[in-house]
């Protein structure tokens, strides 16, 4: 077998990178024969109809996984925030999630999520140069017995 040139792509099709999403979930998913939950999201718009914050994740396997929560600028300090996060949570929770896991960098929100109840659970230096990713989890154990 001739080995191929193998070329980094900087601006990979859409699709491409879609494509090693979908067969790793199809992986998973058979692996560990624990069905795909769903996708999560919820957006705030503006009056013209532009996305002004959002959040967005995935169930699976009794988990959550929030991949991205964003506001705006001159949105934030209006708790669009604390209020994508909460309604992600009831979600995540109505779905039979234990738990909610999400990563962030020590110049993001690491604080805006611990004063939401969630632990960081690992960390990772000079992720990016002179920064750390931080890794952090919530139960949702309170959620899931029908307390608020």
């Amino acid at each position: 077998m001739e080995t191929e040139t193998l070329t980094i792509e900087t601006h990979p099709a859409r699709s491409d990178v879609d494509f090693l999403d979908d067969q790793i979930n199809a992986y998973n998913l058979a692996t560990t024969g624990i069905p795909f939950g769903g996708l999560l999201a919820c957006f705030v718009r503006d009056e013209a109809g532009q996305i002004v914050a959002g959040i967005y994740g995935w169930t699976w396997g009794d988990c959550c996984e929030i991949k991205s929560l964003w506001v705006h600028a001159d949105w934030r300090r209006q708790r669009y925030g604390t209020r994508l996060l909460q309604v992600a949570e009831q979600e995540a929770a109505r779905r039979g999630c234990a738990q909610i896991v999400l990563s962030t960098h020590s110049f993001q929100a690491p604080e805006f999520y611990r004063k939401r109840g969630y632990e960081v659970v690992g960390s990772v230096e000079g992720y990016p140069r002179e920064h750390q990713s931080i890794y952090l989890r919530k139960s949702l154990e309170r959620l899931t017995h029908g307390r608020p």
